[in-house]
């Protein structure tokens, strides 16, 4: 409160508060110190305090849990923008509010507020903020599946990125999001370079901030180059070509320091259990490696496609050489529950990945011969086709002499 204080010492102190209440846990603290400094924030440039306040509106990033008060946070400080004239901290923070949304599955506000957006910063030429928005915009598409429209929004966003200088987190997240269609489009070779250009952009800048920004900031790219890495490890598996993997490690140490990180842990494990054809210790890993493996969208969902074919696969290879076969057989030749093997066996007959039904009473499954198509009728209604076009055309040509 003295005068004799200055503004950077003010500046540190809020800073450090707020980097010491999310050490805290503590999102209500957090919370009244970001809407007691707006006095302060007045006091200063507005270049600095967007910085100020988009980096305190991320303490609440370490705090579990913390997302709704966070949303509300950054609604309050837009209030406080609109009011102080304020537009460059209302379009930054409404873009932050955007990714607030997409993170919370509020899919429908982050729609609106980007069409907003987009429409506001087209006409102010902001490219560096239309390529934030354009990718959040890919985001929410892809979120809801909808990948045309995610990939007309990527497109739109690598167009302004052109014309700029992307610093390279930007950059990262441009790949990060190019490798993430690749994927869910089942192009997991293209998908792997993209992945690969993001984790390796990261380390050189990460390696090149270190001494300005400290452990911290460190830490969050490594983060971000790990993710990336597990989709690399992720495409391996995906493309069938899991000895492919250890080599991963020896392409330098920005790979090799993950080696012991538990998400690559597990994937190694489903690589090894895909190389083995063993269903159990896929299981196992899936098991074993749960929050691992299930709270990445992306690599649960692959995955989850993956154990459902690596199981077709293996179960049509069973009964392969039976026209009857007993269930519980089945389930012990691959090594699953007898209702799990009953219930994708009946699955995989209404989907006509062979013909067969259950009978359910003696426990057995009765395999039929694949039917012959017949294309007599086919062929014969594509004759009488011909025949009709020739006399139509004959009678055609009968008119007109």
């Amino acid at each position: 409160q003295s005068g004799s204080v200055s503004l950077a010492d003010r500046e540190t102190a809020l800073l450090a508060l707020a980097a010491l209440f999310e050490r805290m846990q503590d999102a209500a603290a957090l919370t009244n110190l970001i809407n007691s400094s707006q006095p302060f924030l007045i006091t200063v440039s507005k270049a600095k305090s967007s910085k100020l306040i988009r980096t305190l509106v991320d303490r609440f990033n370490g705090i579990p849990g913390a997302l709704q008060a966070q949303i509300n946070t950054c609604k309050g400080m837009l209030e406080w923008a609109r009011n102080e004239n304020r537009e460059y901290l209302r379009q930054s923070l409404e873009t932050r509010l955007v990714s607030l949304y997409l993170d919370s599955q509020m899919y429908t506000e982050a729609l609106s507020l980007i069409s907003q957006l987009l429409s506001e910063l087209k006409k102010l030429d902001d490219r560096m903020q239309l390529v934030e928005v354009h990718l959040l915009e890919s985001r929410v598409f892809m979120a809801l599946k909808n990948l045309p429209k995610s990939r007309a929004a990527l497109t739109s966003a690598r167009t302004a990125a052109n014309s700029i200088y992307t610093p390279p987190p930007l950059q990262a997240q441009l790949d990060l999001q190019s490798g993430t269609l690749h994927s869910e489009e089942g192009d997991f070779k293209t998908a792997y370079s993209y992945f690969f250009e993001t984790m390796e952009g990261l380390n050189v800048y990460a390696n090149s901030r270190t001494a300005n920004e400290g452990t911290s900031s460190v830490v969050d790219y490594e983060q971000r180059q790990l993710q990336a890495f597990a989709y690399m490890i992720m495409c391996k598996i995906m493309t069938q070509q899991p000895d492919d993997i250890t080599a991963l490690f020896a392409t330098g140490k920005t790979a090799s320091k993950f080696r012991d990180r538990q998400v690559v842990v597990a994937l190694q494990m489903v690589a090894k259990a895909q190389k083995q054809r063993s269903l159990a210790d896929f299981e196992k890993a899936m098991s074993t490696f749960r929050n691992e493996l299930q709270s990445d969208e992306l690599i649960h969902s692959h995955l989850t496609a993956l154990y459902d074919t690596l199981m077709e696969q293996n179960l049509v290879r069973l009964i392969e050489p039976y026209s009857r076969v007993e269930i519980a057989h089945v389930a012990k030749l691959i090594g699953l529950p007898i209702g799990m093997v009953e219930n994708k066996l009946s699955q995989m007959i209404l989907d006509k990945v062979f013909y067969g039904i259950l009978d359910q009473g003696n426990g057995c499954l009765v395999v039929f011969p694949e039917p012959q198509h017949d294309s007599t009728y086919e062929t014969t209604l594509d004759t009488i086709k011909s025949l009709g076009n020739v006399v139509e055309s004959l009678y055609t040509k009968a008119a007109t002499l």
